[in-house]
């Protein structure tokens, strides 16, 4: 995983380059629409930091994008734009996965990440999401 400074979302297939619209990912040969942009929230970092001592990077959360300010789970069935020109709609809470416990050798990540492992989204509109882009409910 690396950090990107944008993304280039394409409509109904994914972002541009990433391993699920290449079809290379772990879940590829099971496709879902809704897992086509991944968010994660600054404050679970955050919170995960300060109550267990959990040190997690955001690109260490294997999610698209990490957002701030913005309470991801009350955007399960919206549609929000990030961005000028983006348009997604939320389609469920992401589920944490043992494999990210395992693989980066962190006690407790999966239980710690339930109910807070980010959002799962579908991309509606074509377009580039940068660093520092805004999320507005639609």
């Amino acid at each position: 995983m690396e950090t990107m400074s944008e993304l280039t979302c394409l409509a109904g297939r994914g972002i541009e380059g990433d391993r699920y619209t290449l079809g290379t990912g772990t879940y590829s040969e099971r496709p879902e629409e809704g897992r086509q942009f991944t968010l994660f929230e600054t404050e679970t970092l955050e919170a995960l930091r300060r109550d267990l001592n959990i040190d997690l990077r955001p690109e260490q959360t294997r999610r698209n994008a990490v957002s701030e300010g913005v309470p991801l789970n009350h955007l399960v069935s919206r549609k929000f734009k990030v961005g000028s020109d983006v348009i997604l709609e939320g389609m469920r809470l992401s589920v944490p996965c043992q494999y990210l416990e395992d693989l980066l050798e962190i006690k407790s990540l999966f239980k710690a990440l339930i109910n807070r492992s980010g959002l799962n989204c579908r991309i509606l509109t074509d377009g580039v999401v940068r660093i520092g882009d805004s999320i507005k409910l639609l």
